[in-house]
């Protein structure tokens, strides 16, 4: 270990040479601080060019901050801020009065850019502030992991460091903020010229079901897409079919500056918190070959069987579809695994099967589930639209459903459902009454007469005739479009769901 010289001014090394001491002081440029504060106590039109993305807390000297947080209060009661101004109102301040009183005003107006920099000075100012940031969330992460907390693991606290890290650069951006609608309109109308181009002239990710997209128009970028439904009914399926669909439609283009784009389709991001990777996989072989997924698993194939089944992976190796089968992920750990796909490969849809498994960021506290549900939501609709992706989730519904005579869903069946109605763009159930039908079959009663009884068996036996292998995508909210149903055919050997025959577009039959 090395020891100190006689005056502790340096160590030295078992050698006994000597080894400066080196000392880093954290980023900082009080110059330009200095320069800033002159140019808005000259001209406080300079303060607008900043105000949105810098703060008091921002600058690293804390005499720069006290005067900028006095300049911003006087602003913002419409008064004019100068070294005039300033003076009353901060003569009694101990910290300026460390750095020469007023007079230090005086000489920060002298040593003023001009407003065009502003702006400029403002952003290298912001700069520092963030390395400042990182360097103090770099010393906490050395910290924790040295001492570790027996309850929280080094997972937690990758996913902890990273939630800080994501916050602190999304805090106080300079981007964003008003744009001209001029602007606004010519994205509106680029966004309607490539939905133009695609087939099914669709503004959103295809879901492939043809009367699933002329009702929602595709899946709309940034939006937060719940489908729920009861156990058995098919949401996993349909979710399922829907990501295979969208990658199998991906494509690009190249335009003509010469860079790829996405013209159709998506790249498919699925966080399947129930199954395993290996469990979608058979669903959707046994989707695209029609053998019943049960023999796939048991290995019950016959030659031509498995020989369909190797040319159908082959196929779907190609597939711009990637799962995620970690159990109880956090929303920050989803959003980070969502973003770096897209730092890598590009992403245009998530998918998560289901809501309810998801758990709320490390840190986060909340009292009761609901506010759990209700925090993971906002967050997803926040990860939507800083992707810029469409963000679709399973959810559950309660049990109400079962005591009702009509078993079709409802959005106050949603399992904690105001955040999840409240933060959707878009609420879709799936109901299959042929589910229910099956597990109701009429008996024969003691008082019940043989013709009675035939009849309601008949009217039973009709009604499983017209329900047989269909479903239906119950559309209970939308923003941007109508509400209402579309019925599907569901295959439940294949869990397929595809477009249903209906009477009015079967071609006629001719000898």
């Amino acid at each position: 270990m090395p020891t100190l010289d006689a005056n502790n001014v340096r160590p030295l090394n078992p050698a006994g040479e000597d080894k400066p001491l080196r000392f880093r002081a954290p980023p900082a440029n009080p110059e330009a601080e200095q320069s800033l504060l002159g140019a808005i106590l000259t001209n406080n039109k300079a303060y607008e060019r900043v105000s949105e993305f810098l703060e008091a807390k921002h600058f690293s000297d804390p005499v720069h901050a006290r005067i900028y947080e006095s300049i911003a209060k006087l602003l913002e009661r419409g008064q004019l801020a100068s070294p005039v101004t300033l003076k009353s109102y901060l003569e009694s301040d101990g910290l300026l009065s460390e750095v020469g009183g007023p007079q230090y005003l005086a000489a920060l107006a002298r040593s003023a850019v001009t407003i065009i920099n502003a702006h400029d000075y403002g952003k290298l100012i912001y700069d520092l502030y963030l390395r400042r940031q990182l360097i103090g969330l770099g010393e906490d992460m050395v910290n924790e992991a040295f001492a570790p907390d027996l309850d929280v693991s080094a997972s937690d606290q990758i996913e902890q460091a990273e939630q800080n890290l994501f916050e602190l650069a999304s805090s106080g951006s300079s981007e964003g903020g008003f744009q001209d609608f001029n602007r606004a309109m010519t994205e509106a109308i680029r966004q309607a010229e490539a939905a133009n181009q695609r087939e099914g002239k669709l503004s959103g990710v295809p879901t492939g079901l043809v009367d699933m997209d002329q009702k929602l128009g595709g899946l709309h970028s940034s939006d937060l897409i719940i489908l729920a439904g009861r156990p058995s009914m098919g949401k996993t399926a349909l979710a399922t079919n829907i990501s295979f669909n969208a990658a199998k439609a991906y494509r690009e283009v190249v335009d003509e500056f010469g860079k790829k784009k996405v013209a159709d389709g998506a790249v498919v991001a699925f966080f399947s918190l129930e199954m395993s990777a290996e469990q979608l996989a058979t669903r959707i072989l046994s989707e695209q070959t029609g053998i019943p997924s049960h023999k796939i698993r048991q290995g019950e194939l016959s030659g031509d069987d498995f020989t369909a089944l190797v040319a159908a992976s082959q196929e779907l190796q190609r597939l711009k579809l990637y799962i995620d089968d970690t159990p109880a992920l956090t929303v920050s750990a989803v959003r980070t695994r969502a973003r770096r796909l897209a730092r890598t490969h590009g992403l245009g849809m998530i998918v998560i099967d289901y809501l309810q498994l998801l758990r709320a960021s490390a840190g986060s506290k909340q009292e009761n589930r609901v506010q759990e549900i209700s925090d993971i939501t906002r967050n997803l609709k926040a990860l939507a639209k800083e992707l810029n992706v469409p963000v679709l989730a399973l959810s559950q519904l309660s049990r109400a459903v079962e005591q009702r005579e009509d078993k079709r869903p409802q959005l106050a069946d949603l399992r904690e459902s105001g955040s999840i109605e409240q933060d959707a763009d878009v609420v879709m159930f799936v109901f299959r009454e042929q589910y229910y039908l099956e597990r109701a079959e009429p008996t024969r009663r003691p008082d019940e007469s043989e013709d009675k009884f035939n009849d309601r068996h008949d009217r039973y036996v009709k009604r499983m005739e017209e329900v047989w292998n269909t479903a239906e995508a119950i559309i209970a909210k939308q923003r941007h479009g109508p509400i209402g149903t579309v019925r599907l055919f569901f295959d439940g050997n294949t869990t397929k769901f595809s477009d249903l025959a209906q009477s009015d577009h079967v071609p006629e039959h001719h000898e």
